[in-house]
């Protein structure tokens, strides 16, 4: 039969769907049809009659065909004048059906589709869109959580079917040419609404969203670095390939394509897809899209979604390990060696900390998770080795904070023939060095306040800071002279000030004091200096200040950053500050720890003069990625049994 030029129809040789939803092929030649008497009679068929002619399969056709050039438009964000354009084309097709059959355009009912030929989940849009799906078409769609057990049963459906037409759903390797970056670096020129057809590509990554428009589908894939595009049309890929693409995958899978650069009219760079490969059937579904993977908790507990849903937590994760990185190669350049050090400890030091503790049943020892690395770095440098470290985990069993976690990393160093004053300018050249590597300044935000990591940073005493915020000065009370007296006046300033807590010493209380009334408001570094010798028992003398000691701490937004000393070289020294930490012990301090005799062995065989250096590496992530808790930037950190 004939249609009419004058109404815009075009030769076509289109898919459409018969009742039963299976594509046949129809072709249309132009013709004009004034005058043909053929057209009133046909007008005149009754409705069973026309519905089924060869003039009406045709304009079904042309219908289906402009349909699906709408919804493509649409999916590539065309202007609104072209999306209408289409549109008028449409409705004026719609009209001309009516005119053939005497029956408006009446396309099936989603119920009726579904019943002549089910759809597979792959058609459906990802959860959360739209209006809330009941359960059975939810199971269907492979995106929604409300029947997870039935989404798991459909997948494996899908794996089973594949392996059946000989296709494995978790392949053995891939070979991608590009990431997601690297592509969109290598044809950032391509000019929109064109294709290098000539050059094959190569990218994998995880389907985020799925979006399919009859012979059109567009894909979002997410790789390490970013995501991109893939543009997949039946008539490029195959009807069976197409299809089989269309039935078997879901987000959450993992998919390797090849194919050629194309950016779409609207300037979005894709993969014009030629060839696709299933690289893992996903089995669960990812978060819903719509609503985000934002409860703390869960994002902690399954940090793997986490990672997917958010690629800001894969940045932080990223930065961290570039700050790692640049540490140890600039350690390595100042010619520093990495020894590893003993995790279990007989008797733990180099820290006032709680710790964990085990037992080992072959040797029938009681042992502990170490609380530090220094006291066997230090041996190593007693055996001659002169600049050593170690960045590793450390164990405390202590409480949990935005600022505290049980497990968490450390870097220890320790330098021959250098002191505080060496430790100090190594630490502005790494802390600074990380930011610059990190961010490309020393100029970072952190929850909202400016801090500038840029060297020389400030330098205070304890006692003067103190002295800052109360008026009263710690290093003119004659301990020496009149301890009782000075331990008196002492606390009577702690407690004009409702200083919390208690401590048995002066150079106690003046801790207590610095902590409660100075530490939180030291927003830019700050090295505090010359603590006292009470609570610095591996620290040597202050060679000039009576009762304090060569070690500074690091303050960046009233935290503490890092920690050293001029390390204590003398043995005997050494031995009379253990005796004290074990008499704390002794008297119920589950911080303090008994002598360690192994490292006093080694002390008494002389270490040169050292200079040691300790790094908190997760408050310095922290800092640097604008993370406010320390959960943020452990990749899985310790958390109560779910309940």
């Amino acid at each position: 039969m004939i249609l009419r030029s004058a109404l815009g129809f075009q030769p076509i040789a289109r898919g459409f769907r018969h009742a039963a939803g299976r594509a046949a092929p129809v072709a249309c030649p132009s013709v004009n049809l004034a005058g043909n008497s053929a057209i009133g009679n046909l007008v005149r068929l009754s409705s069973s009659a026309a519905g089924g002619t060869p003039e009406a399969e045709a304009i079904k056709a042309q219908i289906a065909s402009v349909g699906d050039a709408v919804r493509a438009l649409k999916a590539e964000q065309a202007s609104k004048d072209e999306i209408g354009t289409k549109v008028a084309e449409l409705k004026a097709l719609k009209a001309d059906y009516e005119a053939a059959t005497g029956e408006s355009w009446d396309p099936p009912s989603a119920a009726k589709k579904k019943k002549a030929a089910p759809q597979p989940a792959a058609q459906q849009q990802p959860a959360g869109k739209g209006k809330k799906k009941p359960a059975a078409s939810a199971a269907a769609s492979g995106e929604s959580e409300e029947n997870p057990r039935e989404l798991r049963a459909a997948r494996l459906e899908k794996v089973a079917l594949m392996r059946a037409a000989g296709v494995e759903p978790f392949a053995y390797s891939f070979a991608p040419t590009h990431s997601s970056t690297s592509y969109a670096e290598a044809f950032r020129d391509l000019e929109n609404g064109s294709e290098e057809e000539g050059t094959v590509v190569s990218l994998a990554g995880r389907i985020l969203t799925r979006r399919v428009f009859g012979k059109l589908m567009f894909f979002t894939l997410q790789d390490e670095v970013g995501t991109f595009q893939l543009y997949l049309d039946k008539g490029r890929l195959g009807a069976e390939r197409f299809k089989a693409l269309k039935d078997w995958t879901d987000s959450g899978d993992i998919l390797g394509v090849s194919g050629s650069p194309k950016r779409t009219d609207k300037g979005e760079l894709s993969v014009r897809v030629d060839e696709w490969t299933m690289l893992t059937k996903a089995l669960l579904p990812l978060p819903d899209k719509y609503k985000g993977f934002t409860d703390k908790e869960k994002r902690y507990r399954s940090r793997h979604l986490d990672l997917i849903a958010n690629p800001e937590v894969r940045d932080t994760f990223a930065k961290r390990a570039r700050i790692t990185s640049w540490i140890r190669r600039v350690l390595d350049e100042k010619g520093f060696l990495e020894i590893e050090t003993p995790t279990l400890h007989s008797t733990p030091g180099g820290a006032d900390a709680k710790p964990f503790e085990t037992f080992h049943n072959a040797l029938g020892l009681d042992l502990t998770l170490r609380i530090a690395t220094e006291l066997h770095l230090k041996r190593l440098i007693v055996g001659g080795f002169e600049r050593v470290f170690e960045l590793g985990r450390i164990w405390r069993n202590e409480g949990i904070s935005t600022r505290h976690n049980p497990e968490f990393t450390s870097i220890e160093l320790y330098q021959a023939y250098a002191d505080y004053e060496d430790m100090m300018a190594l630490t502005e050249e790494l802390v600074s060095g990380a930011a610059l590597q990190t961010l490309g300044s020393t100029q970072v935000t952190y929850q909202g306040v400016k801090i500038d990591l840029t060297p020389p940073w400030r330098r205070a005493t304890m006692s003067d800071l103190v002295k800052d915020a109360t008026g009263f000065d710690f290093s003119e009370l004659d301990v020496a002279g009149d301890p009782e007296g000075s331990l008196a006046a002492a606390k009577k300033v702690a407690a004009e000030f409702e200083v919390p807590g208690e401590a048995p010493s002066v150079g106690g209380t003046l801790n207590l004091c610095f902590e409660h009334l100075c530490e939180e408001k030291l927003m830019q570094p700050t090295f505090v200096l010359d603590h006292p010798k009470e609570i610095s028992p591996l620290a040597k003398p202050h060679r000039s200040k009576p009762g304090a000691t060569e070690r500074f701490e690091l303050f960046v937004y009233g935290r503490e950053l890092a920690n050293s000393f001029s390390e204590l070289t003398d043995p005997v020294d050494q031995r009379e500050r253990f005796e004290l930490q074990a008499l704390k012990k002794a008297a119920g301090d589950e911080e303090a720890h008994d002598v360690d005799e192994e490292f006093l062995a080694a002390l008494e065989q002389g270490m040169p003069p050292t200079g040691g250096l300790g790094i908190g590496i997760d408050r310095l992530v922290m800092l640097l990625t604008d993370a406010p808790s320390i959960r943020d930037v452990i990749a899985f950190p310790l958390l109560k049994k779910a309940e």
